[in-house]
């Protein structure tokens, strides 16, 4: 049977590879974002279904865009990135 793991999005910022690594090796790895929301870590290989369609290329420009702008956050320490993580 397949192990699945719930956890935090601070849990995962704290232990990162380690559940990364629990991913690879077949766990389930459901990451909650307060009470509403949750994500299913899963991996990627060359055997997905991952694809870059013509929408998500132009999404991943616009976002190019936007960073050559300007108008993206930048954190240059590992705090700041928590209290922008934590503000979302």
């Amino acid at each position: 049977m397949e192990r699945v793991i719930e956890i935090s999005s601070r849990e995962f910022r704290e232990k990162q590879k380690a559940y990364l690594d629990l991913a690879d090796s077949g766990a389930q790895i459901i990451l909650k974002r307060g009470r509403k929301q949750a994500y299913k870590l899963t991996p990627v290989d060359d055997d997905s279904d991952f694809v870059i369609t013509p929408e998500l290329e132009k999404r991943l420009e616009e976002g190019r865009r936007e960073y050559r702008e300007g108008k993206a956050i930048s954190c240059k320490t590992k705090e700041e990135l928590h209290r922008f993580l934590d503000s979302l």
